[in-house]
């Protein structure tokens, strides 16, 4: 029998009667006491709001009406989910960051198999890095776009990580400046010699393009040179293929342009070298459920992609698990604190959304808090 125990003296209970509202009465054989049996469903719907949230079903396909839905998943909107600390330390991980329109960026991190860890941030600087990485153990290499901040914020948190700028970016960067179609000699090779990284795979493909890039700057050092005088002042005539050697120099200096092949070399084994992993099967998957629940207020969607993220995590909890451990808008102090006389935005947010937020005290604390 599933009949419910005396919470005083811990007694199977037996039925008696109903209330006047219909419901069943339970009374204890042995102390007398009579209570009602609770049912919690907030676990049950829980579960409903994250099988709409993370798939490409609408609010009235869950079974009931959109307003039965809103009404019993509005409470499930004031959670958020915290990347567990794992203590896992990883070989490789991939960094980037998906911006919520102009207001707020959530920095993510993760492996090949699963998210690791993710924050929210006002804008991509180091400090905002920096507080994402605290949260991470220090992996063996860490693959990254070149974002403002990260160089810096992983020198102080992560020194013994090999970062790989992803080669990808790499080639997008001299693309913007030479375009995909440039009309100058030095602009053609120069641009076949970006599209070469996305096809380096080893040590001597790898010693095969520095050579030729040294070449190539070489080659075009007097054509690079060429300026002419505006208004007394001396201005370059090809300042965008300067800005184009610029970049890949930078990155030859730093060693960060073909890190996976010396990690290969070191340890053996194939190491990424784009960041694919999180811009295909992170942001890519993110952007696509942003768009099938679109209309969300801008915190909503903030929300969305922490669900999203968390139930992606290694080993995520049961939704009744959820329920105890995760805080809420009322327990996170000032998340949403607008300065005095400040109206609200209709979408939940301050009107000053990116002054209004509190941005380092509302995750969860690691053995890495800031």
């Amino acid at each position: 029998m599933n009949n419910p125990r005396c919470e005083l003296c811990g007694r199977p209970m037996r039925r008696n009667g109903t209330t006047s509202s219909g419901r069943q009465r339970w009374r204890c054989g042995g102390c007398g006491s009579s209570s009602v049996r609770k049912i919690d469903s907030r676990a049950k719907r829980l579960g409903l709001f994250l099988r709409w949230l993370l798939s490409k079903q609408t609010q009235s396909d869950m079974g009931c009406s959109r307003s039965t839905f809103k009404r019993a998943t509005r409470e499930f909107w004031e959670i958020w989910p915290i990347a567990p600390w794992t203590g896992e330390v990883c070989d490789v991980v991939f960094l980037d960051g998906i911006w919520i329109g102009r207001d707020a960026v959530v920095l993510i991190a993760c492996t090949r198999e699963h998210v690791v860890a993710w924050h929210l941030a006002e804008r991509e600087c180091a400090g905002a890095w920096a507080a994402l990485m605290m949260r991470v153990p220090a992996p063996a290499m860490a693959v990254a776009d070149g974002a403002p901040g990260f160089a810096k914020a992983a020198r102080a948190v992560w020194p013994s990580t090999r970062v790989q700028r992803c080669t990808f970016h790499a080639f997008c960067q001299v693309r913007r400046y030479t375009t995909s179609r440039p009309k100058l000699d030095a602009g053609i090779e120069l641009y076949s010699l970006a599209r070469r990284l996305l096809r380096v795979e080893g040590a001597d493909a790898a010693a095969a393009w520095l050579a030729d890039y040294a070449a190539w700057c070489s080659r075009w050092e007097g054509f690079l040179r060429e300026f002419t005088l505006r208004d007394g002042k001396k201005q370059y005539v090809h300042e965008r293929l300067r800005r184009a050697r610029r970049s890949l120099n930078k990155l030859v200096r730093s060693g960060e342009l073909f890190t996976f092949v010396e990690m290969s070399d070191e340890r053996g084994g194939e190491w990424a070298s784009t960041n694919n992993m999180i811009e295909g099967g992170v942001n890519a998957r993110l952007r696509e459920m942003l768009r099938m629940h679109r209309g969300l207020s801008t915190i909503r969607r903030i929300k969305a992609i922490f669900w999203w993220c968390y139930m992606h995590t290694e080993a995520p909890l049961a939704p009744a698990e959820i329920l105890r451990v995760m805080p809420t808008d009322g327990q996170v102090d000032g998340l949403l604190s607008s300065p005095p006389g400040k109206r609200g935005r209709d979408d939940g947010a301050p009107e000053e959304y990116g002054s209004g937020i509190d941005w380092n005290e509302f995750h969860m604390p690691t053995r890495y808090r800031q």
